[in-house]
């Protein structure tokens, strides 16, 4: 029964999270800064969730700061996502077999 209560509520949630912008907003949005603030929604949201547990992945903080720098130097220049992953781990890699 528990788990029943469980989906319907989860079921629920995901529906008016769907539902409620719908409904609200029946006019187009002609805001610039209400364009802004929506499209970099979704980014914030995945850095807020993802990024502190790149911290945390490895079990040795200063092993992913090291991981998370490269893997940043990289990004800046543009590099390709495989490369970017696979040298960040590396990195980290390394860094704990090393110390």
């Amino acid at each position: 029964m528990t788990i029943f209560l469980y989906i319907l509520t989860m079921a629920l949630v995901t529906y008016l999270i769907r539902m409620l912008p719908m409904t609200l907003f029946r006019k187009k949005i002609d805001s610039r800064f209400i364009k802004s603030v929506l499209y970099y929604i979704p980014y914030s949201v995945l850095s807020a969730m993802t990024f502190p547990s790149v911290f945390y992945s490895t079990g040795d903080v200063p092993s992913a700061v090291v991981g998370t720098v490269v893997a940043l130097i990289l990004a800046f220049f543009k590099m390709p996502m495989i490369v970017v992953a696979l040298s960040a781990s590396a990195t980290a890699l390394l860094y704990t077999l090393i110390f």
